[in-house]
């Protein structure tokens, strides 16, 4: 499996010859990415409504490829008027000889977000290849579940939206996944001191990788 990880919160996962893409937003958006990554994707998975999430104009462009999917909630499809196929918590996308979990996550909530911004829709998604697991939590903060991955990817910019470092670590740690890639941390809105969250996990005692914007990993 390798893991590519773009501003905020998106990530292209390439495995089994597929290439599968959460959340493509608009935050540090090129054009260029459309030839250079975004390009001939089997699957776009968005978890929840939010433009740093999704980028009409690039999926737009994306969805010109008969081939490619749309998965997401209902409340996306109405907020965008997407053409997609509506998932939610509990369900199974199957491609091929890949499984993608459809999970629950909890958006946090501050007073900005009145009046259509709220989040009542929200998942993550697990891509299971039969030999890793890749969970992207979404925008949420703690709750309680059972899910278990080998690598997660979660947030850490806090100010009430999203987990901040200290509870993102133990959110991780009842993964059990052996690997920890903190993602949300791109918009300047809510500035994050990447030491600061370095210095928590390694507190800690986490496994984690800070991935640069196009940086890849392979698991």
């Amino acid at each position: 499996m390798k893991i590519t990880k773009f501003a905020q919160s998106c990530f292209l996962v390439e495995t089994n010859n597929k290439r599968i893409l959460v959340d493509p937003g608009y935050l540090e958006y090129e054009e260029s990415l459309l030839n250079d990554f975004w390009n001939n994707i089997d699957i776009i998975l968005i978890t929840h409504k939010h433009k740093d999430h999704i980028h009409m104009e690039a999926i737009n462009k994306i969805l010109k490829n008969p081939k490619t999917k749309l998965y997401t909630t209902q409340e996306v499809k109405d907020a965008h008027n997407l053409n997609c196929e509506i998932i939610k918590e509990k369900d199974i996308i199957s491609l091929d000889n890949i499984k993608i979990e459809v999970v629950g996550a909890v958006h946090g909530y501050i007073p900005p977000l009145k009046s259509g911004n709220e989040i009542k829709e929200n998942v993550g998604y697990i891509i299971d290849d039969g030999n890793k697991r890749f969970y992207q939590t979404s925008d949420t903060i703690c709750f309680d579940n059972e899910y278990k991955c080998d690598i997660v990817a979660v947030p850490i910019c806090n100010h009430g939206l999203v987990m901040g470092p200290f509870e993102a670590g133990l959110f991780a740690k009842e993964t059990g996944a052996s690997l920890v890639i903190p993602m949300h941390y791109d918009n300047p809105k809510y500035p994050v001191d990447i030491e600061l969250v370095k210095k928590e996990f390694d507190n800690q005692g986490i496994n984690y990788k800070v991935l640069d914007i196009k940086e890849s990993l392979e698991v």
